[in-house]
């Protein structure tokens, strides 16, 4: 199974038309969304070309290719214009042999660890910050941010095949 594996849009039209241009390219099956999709929060900087509206538009009809849980700026009024489920803290998706703890990471993360098992793979997004770490027990997998990239990182996505995580760039 082939994933393709985005954070934090943050309700830019301009990454988001990126991201999905670059879903549509990579071949994968799924998009797996980690949270903070319509709104940008407190504190961050608008993200270029906001329009939260246009995001929804774009969404909307790959939402049987979505995959999403809950980010820190995602609400209960997201759903109701987000035609995929977006309210989950957290899921599990096994693939390729691998068990993935799938969470936006503000609840869990290397410093509030969920109950993984020795082998297992934790991916967030959250810091924006792209990483890919052995922690000995588990592997820790950031994907950064789609819209607002911190500590010099780019506007990065993950991609999942075979096993392998692949940092990617748009």
């Amino acid at each position: 199974m082939k994933l393709f594996i985005a954070s934090d849009i943050h309700g830019s039209a301009y990454w988001c038309e990126k991201m999905i241009a670059a879903f549509k390219n990579s071949g994968a099956e799924k998009l797996v969304l980690l949270g903070d999709i319509l709104y940008h929060g407190p504190r961050n900087d608008l993200p270029e070309d906001y329009d939260p509206k246009s995001v929804i538009a774009m969404l909307n009809p790959l939402k049987d290719k979505i995959l999403c849980v809950r980010g820190n700026c995602d609400t209960e009024v997201d759903q109701m214009v987000l035609d995929f489920p977006v309210l989950a803290d957290y899921c599990w998706i096994y693939a390729d042999g691998c068990k993935l703890f799938l969470t936006h990471g503000h609840r869990f993360n290397p410093d509030e660890l969920p109950p993984l098992s020795k082998g297992d793979f934790l991916l967030n997004g959250h810091t924006h910050v792209p990483m890919i770490k052995d922690f000995g027990d588990y592997t820790y997998i950031n994907c950064g941010s789609v819209s607002i990239p911190k500590e010099n990182s780019s506007h990065s996505y993950i991609i999942f095949e075979g096993g392998k995580f692949e940092l990617m760039t748009l």
